[in-house]
Parts: C-alpha cells; structure tokens; sequence
C-alpha cells in the first residue's frame, strides 16, 4: 500500500513539472508576440507619418502655385509693329514670357489710334492679366486706357509714353530727350558755323518730341535756322515725300534731323535723289540699317541717338513679373542713350540691335 501512494505521489510531482514547463513556453511566445507587435505599431506609425508628411508637401506644392499664380495672358501693342525697332521689342517681350509658359497676344494699329483703340478693347474682351502699350497717340489713347482700367488690367508703358501716366501702373523707356540732344551736340561740333537745317519730327508721338526738344536745345543759339519743320509720321514713306518736296526748296540745308531712323532714311532717300553731297542727316534709334550706313563711310547718315530695344523689352517684362506678384514697381524705369557715329560703329555691329 505504502508502494503504491508513493508511486502515485511521484507521478503527480512528474506532472507538475511538465506542466511548469509548458506554462514557460507560454511566457516565451507571448513576449515574441508581443515584440511582433510592437515592431508592427512602429511600422504603422512610421507609414502614418510618411502620409502626412505626403499631404503637407502637396500642401506645400499647392501654395506654391497658388503663389506663383497662371499661365498668365498678357497683350502687347505698339505704334507700328513694322518698324524695326517696335519688331525686335515684340520678339523679346514674346521671347520671354512664352519661355515661362505663358501666351502674349499681339497687335498692330499701323499708325492708327482708333484701330488701336478697338484693337486693345478686342483683347479685353479675351480676357488679360496685364498689357504691354506703347500708344500711338499720347492724348487719343485715352479711351483704351479707360478700357484697362475699367477692366483692372496693369499696364506697363513702354518707349513712348501717355499723356496721363496715372494710367500706367510703370513705364519702360530710352532717355529720349538725351537721344535727341546727343545729335545736337554732334552737329554743333561738326558745324561750328551754324546753317539752315530741316526737322521731320512727330508730334503726336511723346517719345519723338523729347527727341526733337534734345535736339534743338542742343543747337540753340549756335547759329542755325529752322528753315521746315514738319511731321512725318516717324514713317520712312512718308519723310521721304515730305522731305522731296522740302529740299526742292531748302536744296543748301546742312543737316536734316529725324526722330527716327526710319524718319532718317526716308530723308536720306530724297537726299540722294537730290544729289545732295554735303547734308549731314541724323536719326534716333541705333537700328542696323542706319549702323550699316555709317560703316559704309559714303552715307549722308552721320549719326544716331542710339537705344536699345532689347533693353527695353527686358525691363518691361521684368516689371510685368513684378506686378503679377503683386511688388511694389517705381514710376519709370529709363534706359540709356548714346551716340553711334561712323567713328564707333564697330563697337555696335550692323547685324543686329544693341
């Protein structure tokens, strides 16, 4: 009897062991369970905060363009998109802002106010976000300019500037007055003794006045006399029948003053239609046909108050960015004017603008 409970007595102990046993087997694989876990939450987390970091940068990414704002839509007009000059500012101005993806509408009034008036309501009408002007008449503008501000479009006035500048939200444009007075300065040199000159300007054009005033302070008092002084339109057509007709009768002026190279080379055409030998003509502009007449060295052509277009376009764009991005702009912004004679044509070339 005493074999057989401790028999049984051992076999309990027995169980009890195995069962301790399994209970630390337990323990062991609730606590890799619970490390499986853990590691599984941190994943989580790390995934939860790579989305919010993904929806803070497309935050991020969605203020910027708001910021940025466009595609924007500008309008460009000029008084005569055939001139040259008017030529090259439209391809730089056109240059740059397609380069940023956005889209300039272009016309050309030929000279014209009233079409350019209808021409610039027209683009209202297609929806702008600033224009780049540059008016054919400085006082007939104003109905456009009432337009544009009506419809809280920024203008940037460039060359020429309006007769009302409260207008304009900034202007872009050569030192006229100096272009002119350069020439002036040139020919009172060169003619020491004075003589009768001829003056084809434009009055209706601001930038041609300011020309035309350098000018003629410039030769004030120095002995020459005024003997037509006409407008032409700053077209070469026109100056060069205009100025057939004035030297028919002024066949001994010393010089012919233009207020524009195309101006200059209509004069130039009817001088040597005249057989003119000894007429110095000067123009306003630098462009390459007149820079091509002064290296010549057998051109009438004895100078011109040079700008550059390039540097025009440039600044106006500039300002337009500004604008957009709502910076604060100064009323004007000149750019500089100088004398290209035959003695420093090369500095320039001919093949292009400066």
């Amino acid at each position: 009897m005493k074999k057989k409970l401790l028999a049984t007595l051992l076999c309990l102990s027995m169980a009890g062991t195995l069962l301790m046993g399994c209970g630390g087997g337990s323990d062991s694989g609730t606590a890799d369970n619970a490390e499986t876990q853990a590691a599984d939450d941190a994943t989580d987390t790390t995934d939860d905060t790579d989305v919010a970091d993904d929806a803070t940068d497309d935050t991020e990414d969605d203020a910027d363009d708001t910021a940025s704002g466009g595609p924007y839509t500008f309008g460009y007009t000029c008084m005569d998109g055939t001139n040259p000059f008017f030529v090259t500012i439209e391809d730089a101005i056109r240059t740059a802002v397609e380069a940023k993806g956005d889209k300039l509408i272009s016309t050309d009034p030929a000279n014209d106010v009233s079409l350019q008036i209808t021409q610039i309501e027209d683009m209202i009408s297609q929806g702008m976000d600033g224009i780049f002007l540059n008016p054919a008449e400085a006082e007939g503008i104003l109905p456009a300019l009432d337009a544009l501000k009506e419809a809280n479009v920024p203008i940037v006035n460039f060359d020429t500037e309006v007769a009302d500048m409260s207008y304009v939200a900034t202007y872009a444009g050569s030192d006229n007055y100096n272009a002119g007075k350069v020439c002036g300065e040139d020919l009172v040199a060169k003619c020491p003794d004075g003589g009768p000159i001829i003056v084809l300007d434009s009055p209706t054009m601001n930038s041609v006045v300011d020309r035309t005033n350098g000018f003629l302070d410039a030769i004030e008092g120095k002995g020459f006399d005024i003997v037509a002084q006409q407008d032409a339109k700053g077209n070469l057509e026109v100056s060069m029948g205009i100025a057939e007709d004035l030297l028919q009768a002024h066949g001994d002026v010393v010089a012919i003053f233009g207020g524009n190279d195309p101006t200059a080379l209509g004069a130039l055409a009817a001088a040597n239609a005249a057989n003119l030998t000894d007429c110095k003509i000067y123009g306003v502009d630098g462009s390459p046909d007149i820079k091509s007449e002064l290296a010549s060295g057998e051109s009438l052509i004895e100078g011109t108050g040079a700008q550059s277009p390039v540097s025009i376009a440039e600044t106006s764009v500039d300002l337009m960015y500004k604008l957009m991005a709502g910076e604060t702009v100064d009323e004007r912004y000149p750019v500089e004017t100088f004398l290209i004679t035959a003695d420093n044509v090369e500095e320039y070339g001919t093949d292009g603008w400066q």
